[in-house]
């Protein structure tokens, strides 16, 4: 599809694989090619693949953007990053992500709006490490982990800026459960062909009234987080 997204439909299912060569930072150009990728899926799909690279899911928001100065570009790229979340979160079609490595930041939160995660077993890290770099989580990123992570790890992951192995990240929330490398696709594909048994109607309506109101707290305070 782009450089930053490859896609391809095939039996009503879309995968979208994330790969930039590098760390698969969320920055404005994977952001567009993803929601994009989105955007062809309701169209030409029924079930929805994320996935990014062996070793690499998503490295969050491109530091380079965060630390370069210019705020313009900075606010841009938050709230591109946090309307593209929220497009995920709501999307009608079920969303499947196969976290084939590191999810840093942006890029755990970027998990976090799938329907299923699976996760690949190996020597990786899934968290939200903000405040261990000196960054605070906007409301956007604290609203999701509130929704999805354990309440007990809540604060050890968002404040305590933990970054997990993922068997502890799928203890935590972050992820449904990890599969070995052998063993990783398939278990995305049986998922994906579970999802394609499901009401198509009945699936869209009930994720609206499940996400809307953690999608509505989100737009009531972005703006105002906006440097």
């Amino acid at each position: 599809m782009t450089e930053y997204v490859n896609y391809n439909v095939a039996d009503d299912i879309a995968t979208l694989t994330m790969d930039d060569g590098k760390a698969n930072a969320f920055g404005p150009d994977m952001i567009a090619a993803l929601s994009a990728g989105l955007d062809r899926a309701a169209a030409e799909a029924r079930v929805v693949v994320v996935a990014g690279r062996p070793g690499v899911m998503c490295g969050g928001f491109d530091l380079k953007i965060i630390r370069g100065g210019d705020q313009v570009a900075l606010n841009a790229m938050r709230s591109a990053g946090a309307e593209a979340l929220m497009k995920f979160y709501l999307h009608p079609q079920p969303v499947i992500f196969g976290c084939t490595g590191h999810a840093i930041a942006a890029g755990a939160l970027l998990v976090l709006t799938g329907d299923i995660r699976i996760g690949m077993d190996g020597d990786f890290k899934i968290g939200l490490n903000e405040t261990g770099i000196s960054l605070s989580l906007p409301t956007f990123g604290l609203e999701l982990a509130r929704d999805r992570l354990d309440p007990r790890m809540v604060t050890r992951a968002t404040l305590g800026a933990e970054l997990f192995a993922p068997t502890d990240a799928a203890a935590v929330g972050y992820l449904d459960r990890v599969e070995t490398a052998d063993g990783f696709y398939a278990a995305i594909d049986q998922a994906a062909q579970d999802m394609l048994k499901l009401g198509p109607e009945a699936f869209a309506v009930t994720k609206a009234r499940l996400r809307q109101p953690t999608v509505d707290r989100i737009r009531a305070t972005f703006a105002a987080e906006l440097i």
